[in-house]
């Protein structure tokens, strides 16, 4: 059998700590009323068993000098605790706490007398009732006591967790690139002012996430600067490559002017994308003509499967940029058959190569990340997961349990005012295609492009 989970507001601070306080303070107040109640209880019974014995002293030589004996005394008198008669009878003296023959709460002492048991009673009623009236006494103040504690406890820990979890809040802020987020609790503002514990976190949270964004904001510009800084070069350097005669060393040497711009170009949008400042174009799109067209646009061989087509507000540039880098890195990593696939908003490319690395899927892309000193997927996943944060989309990277990497971008769907999830026309053009060749024209089977 499994454990039954506790709902997850018992793992709270403030629960668990009110729940020690209600248990310290039950503890204390049971301690303190048991203490109480001996204490009076054996003063109490102390004075009755005093003056009870006092009484049976009278009664005693009463009954030597052949007296009367009074109200309330008597030999072997009906009531009379059978210990107590036991040990009158042996020949020593004692009290006794008991009820008489009505039922009434009674001290009892007895001794000796001819072989018979001599006793006498006090009416213990009163002190009883004494007893009992400090016992619920003992009870009610302890209630409140325990209430009050409570309830100043819950509220003083409450404090303390309110800032914890602002403290939380905004560290998880800044795990997801809100750079600026900050604590900014007013006790660390005073270096004259003693800190808690939470205000040293709460300053020390505030000074990594300074020092973290000035590193980073370092690092974006110097990266956008050497971009900037080599475009002149190289465009000197295009110009002039295309001055060369014809043959294979000039074609070497523009492949790799080629390369540098596009790795030139890349920095600088790497460089924008991180900025925050990227605006974005939105419009009314629909996906299946839309991937076709990447696919042309990048010539190479890749199956345009599409289940469902759909329209979806997205700036087109950014979308095609994305899938396109998505393509390029199946092709260049990956192995053949490369399937694009289209289901309403979710666009998935997926080849059959060895997969995406470890790294990769733990982590996400980083610039130009090796492993085991082989190529690394340089910057065209690291853009495409740039531009689909821009766009709203979410891009999530796996393996296919039978081999291959699988990229799925996840686009927001246009929604209609009627609820429809259709283009601004009113109905699907797209309805009912399956799959789609180079075209965007319905056909029976895959199409590779």
């Amino acid at each position: 059998m499994k454990r039954p989970r506790l709902p997850a507001w018992t793992a709270t601070l403030t629960w668990k700590a009110a729940v020690f306080i209600t248990v310290m303070c039950c503890a204390l107040a049971a301690l303190l009323g048991v203490l109480v109640h001996v204490s009076v209880t054996r003063q109490t019974v102390g004075q009755a068993r005093d003056k009870a014995l006092s009484k049976l002293d009278d009664v005693s030589q009463e009954y030597e000098a052949g007296e009367p004996l009074p109200s309330g005394a008597g030999l072997d008198p009906a009531g009379l605790p059978g210990s107590l008669r036991k040990l009158a009878v042996s020949g020593k003296r004692g009290t006794l706490v008991a009820d008489d023959a009505n039922g009434r709460p009674t001290m009892w002492a007895a001794g000796p007398a001819d072989g018979r048991a001599l006793a006498v009673t006090i009416d213990y009623s009163q002190s009883a009732r004494t007893i009992n009236g400090l016992d619920q006494a003992i009870l009610g103040s302890s209630i409140l006591a325990i209430g009050a504690t409570l309830l100043v406890g819950v509220f003083g820990v409450t404090r303390v967790t309110r800032r914890l979890h602002q403290t939380a809040t905004v560290a998880r802020r800044i795990g997801a690139g809100d750079l600026d987020a900050r604590v900014n609790d007013p006790r660390t503002k005073d270096p004259s002012r003693h800190q808690d514990e939470v205000a040293t976190v709460s300053g020390a949270l505030d000074t990594m996430a300074g020092t973290l964004q000035n590193k980073l904001l370092s690092e974006q510009r110097f990266t956008a600067d050497v971009a900037h800084e080599l475009r002149t070069p190289l465009t000197g350097l295009h110009a002039a490559a295309e001055l060369l005669p014809e043959g294979r060393p000039a074609e070497l040497v523009r492949d790799r002017v080629r390369a540098m711009r596009s790795l030139t170009e890349d920095l600088l949008e790497i460089s924008r994308l991180e900025s925050g400042s990227e605006p974005v174009d939105l419009d009314l799109e629909y996906l299946g003509p839309l991937v076709e067209r990447v696919v042309r646009a990048s010539g190479t061989r890749t199956e345009v499967v599409v289940v469902r087509d759909t329209c979806v507000e997205t700036d087109k540039r950014r979308l095609e940029r994305v899938l396109g880098n998505l393509v390029a890195n199946a092709h260049k990593h990956g192995a053949l058959p490369v399937v694009l696939t289209v289901d309403g908003p979710v666009v998935t490319v997926r080849d059959h190569g060895a997969g995406y690395p470890a790294y990769l899927l733990d982590h996400g892309p980083q610039r130009f990340r090796t492993e085991g000193g082989t190529k690394g997927h340089g910057l065209g996943l690291t853009i495409a997961v740039g531009q689909a944060s821009v766009l709203g989309a979410g891009l999530r990277f796996g393996n296919a349990p039978d081999g291959g990497a699988v990229a799925r971008l996840t686009l927001p769907e246009y929604g209609r005012p009627d609820g429809r999830t259709d283009g601004p026309g009113g109905g699907d053009p797209q309805a009912g295609a399956g799959v789609r060749g180079p075209a965007g024209n319905p056909s029976g089977g895959t199409h590779p492009s």
